[in-house]
C-alpha cells in the first residue's frame, strides 16, 4: 500500500511537465539575499534531462522534515537557512542527500542533477565549491551559465498542501535511503559534502 501511495505521489510530480512545476510560482523582483543571522542555500537544476519529472528538495531533520520546494528543469529555489550543520534531501524516484556546513550572512549553491533510474530520471544533490579546480565551482563559466539559464521560483499554497498529504510517504522513502547513506564511506560523504568555506 505504502508502494502504491508513493507511487501515486511521483506520477503526481512527473505530471507537472514544463519547464516550471505548477505548484512553484516566479519569483519577483531581485535576487534573495541571506536574511540576518541565515544562511541562503540555492537549489539550481539547469539541465533539461529528465526535464518531465520533478524533483522535491528538503532539510531533512529527526523530528521533522522542512519543505524548501520543487525544482523543476531550467529553475532555482533559495532557502534561507539556521547556520550550523545540515543534511539536505532530494526525492524523486530516490531519495539523495548532501551535508551542508553553513555560516551566517553567506550563499551557497547546489545542483540538482538528474541521472538515469529505472522508471524515471533519478537525482542528487551536487555540491558547487567555491573553488577554482572544483569539478562544480562558483567561479567558472559553466556557473555563470547556470545562473543566467535558471529562473528563480516560490512555494506557493498548493506546494506546501502537497507536501502536506505525501509527507509520510516521503519520510518512508528518505529512511529506504537513509539506510543506504549511512553506510558510505569518508571519501564519499567528503564529495557531498558542502564546506562553510565554500559560501559567498
Amino acid at each position: 500500500m505504502r508502494l502504491i501511495r508513493w507511487s501515486l505521489a511521483i506520477l503526481l510530480l512527473a505530471g507537472l511537465t514544463g519547464c516550471q512545476s505548477s505548484l512553484m510560482v516566479k519569483s519577483g523582483g531581485s535576487a534573495p539575499q541571506p536574511e540576518p543571522g541565515k544562511a541562503l542555500v540555492v537549489f539550481m537544476r539547469p539541465s533539461s534531462f529528465g526535464g518531465a519529472i520533478q524533483s522535491s528538495v528538503y532539510d531533512t531533520h529527526a523530528k521533522q522534515d522542512k519543505f524548501i520546494g520543487i525544482v523543476s528543469s531550467k529553475t532555482k529555489v533559495a532557502y534561507q537557512a539556521e547556520p550550523g550543520e545540515h543534511l539536505f534531501m532530494v526525492i524523486a524516484e530516490n531519495a539523495d542527500f548532501m551535508v551542508a556546513h553553513l555560516d551566517a550572512g553567506k550563499t551557497y549553491y547546489a545542483l540538482v542533477s538528474p541521472r538515469m533510474g529505472v522508471w524515471k530520471a533519478r537525482f542528487s544533490l551536487l555540491p558547487i565549491h567555491n573553488q577554482a579546480g572544483a569539478k562544480y565551482s562558483t567561479q567558472s563559466s559553466d556557473f555563470r551559465e547556470w545562473m543566467a539559464k535558471t529562473a528563480w521560483v516560490d512555494v506557493t499554497p498548493a506546494a506546501e498542501a502537497w507536501y502536506s498529504e505525501h509527507a509520510a510517504d516521503i519520510t518512508a522513502k528518505k529512511l529506504d535511503y537513509m539506510r543506504r547513506w549511512n553506510t558510505a564511506d569518508a571519501e564519499q560523504r567528503a564529495e557531498l559534502t558542502l564546506p562553510a568555506t565554500d559560501g559567498i
